[in-house]
């Protein structure tokens, strides 16, 4: 492409993905990794998390609101790292899950964005209508108090049986929660992740053009999936490149065909597109990023006007 990618979408970084010191909220430098991103120029977007201190969320606060960022909210730690289930059948472990989610809401807002984004549980075959019914009422029930601070929630398609095991997806699935939600909720959307793509067994373009109605916001990474005997296999968001792994400049690019040719571009009002990638073991998470940005670089260099 001749145009610059920022025209049409809001290039940003999952910061806490980057730097997963800041995953539990309780990191005394967490600041400073929103400062290093907010001060990249590169970035249009942040993803920010739960930061527990409320002195340093007042001060991240204003940070981003001087860099004059969009700022998302990623809810997602605030389930994986305490083991709650926005789909859990036990109505109190359901009820649990809500809780924090709404609080999610609130420290959003105070960041500054507009929304957050979330994923659904694990589940059983022998209760997964069960499963399903509950993640329809935790999702209403967040879409109702959003609604009243006109502001979104977004709900992340994973993989359904190999890392995380949420109940969404695969993408039909996906539109088939979707469709219902929306049929009460007007602020709700689909978050979908490169990463996740070959874990569901599914294209970009299938699951581009099923979920097309739904689709508020992308995140593009890495995965290792063809064998479990491969160093890093399932969901860890590996860099580009990595041994044994799935998605480089090639499948980045054909993602990126997929919506421009789905329409996409949105030049008036850009889709925020984020980086989840995460530094593996010993790796500089600097150097992660910056391999993130090269293969966008190339990628976006070689689609076609």
């Amino acid at each position: 492409m001749r145009e610059s990618i920022h025209k049409y979408f809001k290039v940003g970084l999952i910061s806490f993905m980057a730097y997963p010191s800041t995953l539990r909220g309780t990191d005394p430098n967490g600041l400073d990794v929103i400062k290093k991103v907010a001060c990249d120029d590169y970035f249009d977007a942040i993803e920010v998390t739960w930061m527990k201190d409320d002195a340093q969320r007042a001060q991240a606060a204003k940070l981003l609101d001087v860099a004059h960022m969009k700022v998302c909210y990623g809810a997602q730690p605030r389930l994986l790292t305490t083991g709650l289930n926005a789909n859990d059948i036990n109505e109190q472990g359901r009820l649990a899950a809500e809780k924090t989610l709404m609080e999610a809401i609130d420290e959003a807002q105070q960041l500054g964005a507009s929304g957050i984004a979330f994923l659904s549980g694990k589940w059983e075959e022998a209760t997964k209508e069960q499963s399903y019914a509950q993640l329809l009422k935790t999702t209403g029930n967040l879409c109702a108090y959003a609604k009243t601070k006109n502001m979104t929630v977004e709900l992340e398609v994973f993989d359904y049986d190999i890392a995380k095991a949420s109940l969404i997806g695969p993408a039909p699935l996906a539109a088939r929660f979707a469709a219902d939600i929306r049929t009460k909720y007007d602020n709700f959307g689909l978050l979908i992740d490169l990463s996740h793509i070959p874990m569901t067994r599914e294209s970009s373009e299938f699951v581009v053009r099923t979920l097309r109605p739904y689709l508020t916001h992308f995140h593009i990474g890495n995965t290792v999936i063809a064998s479990p005997e491969l160093e890093g296999y399932g969901d860890e968001h590996q860099r580009f490149g990595f041994p044994g792994s799935a998605n480089d400049t090639e499948q980045l690019l054909e993602f990126m065909r997929v919506l421009k040719n789905e329409g996409f571009f949105d030049a008036n009002n850009p889709y925020v597109l984020s980086f989840e990638v995460k530094p593996w073991k010993d790796e500089d998470p600097d150097a992660v990023v910056a391999n993130a940005k090269r293969v966008l670089n190339r990628a976006w260099a070689l689609l076609e006007d």
